[in-house]
C-alpha cells in the first residue's frame, strides 16, 4: 500500500509539476504576445503617421491649386466688370458733356468750338488790319 500512496503522491508531484510548465509557458506566451502587439502597434503606428503626412501633403496641394485658379477666376472677373464699367462711364460722361453743351448752347453761352472759331476769325482780321495799315 505504501507502494501506491508513494505513487499517487508522485503523479500528483509530476501533475502539479506539468501543471506549473504550461502555466509558465502560456504565461510567457502571453508575455510574448503582448511585447509583439507592442513593436507591431508601434510599427503599424509608424506607418499611419506616414501615410496621413502624405494624404496631408496631397491636401494643402489640391487646397492650394484650387485656391489659386479661383484667385485667377475673380482676377478675370474683376478685369472684365472693370472694363464694362470703364465703358459705361466713358458713355456717362459723353452723355453728360453733350447735355451741358447743350444747356449751355441754348443759354447762348458758346462752346469751346465757338470760341476757337472765333478766335480764329479775330486772328485773321488782325491780320487784315495790320497788312492794311502797312500798305498805307
Amino acid at each position: 500500500m505504501a507502494k501506491v500512496a508513494a505513487k499517487k503522491v508522485e503523479e500528483k508531484a509530476t501533475l502539479l509539476t506539468d501543471v506549473k510548465h504550461a502555466a509558465r509557458q502560456i504565461w510567457l506566451a502571453g508575455l510574448g504576445a503582448y511585447s509583439k502587439a507592442g513593436q507591431e502597434g508601434a510599427d503599424y503606428l509608424k506607418d499611419l503617421i506616414k501615410s496621413g503626412e502624405s494624404v496631408e501633403k496631397q491636401g494643402k496641394k489640391l487646397v492650394t491649386e484650387q485656391v489659386e485658379a479661383a484667385n485667377d477666376t475673380v482676377k478675370t472677373g474683376v478685369s472684365s466688370v472693370k472694363e464694362k464699367v470703364e465703358v459705361q462711364l466713358d458713355k456717362v460722361e459723353k452723355a453728360f458733356d453733350a447735355r451741358v453743351a447743350s444747356a449751355l448752347n441754348r443759354l447762348g453761352i458758346p462752346s469751346k468750338k465757338d470760341v476757337t472759331a472765333l478766335s480764329a476769325k479775330l486772328d485773321e482780321l488782325s491780320a487784315l488790319l495790320e497788312h492794311a495799315s502797312r500798305n498805307k
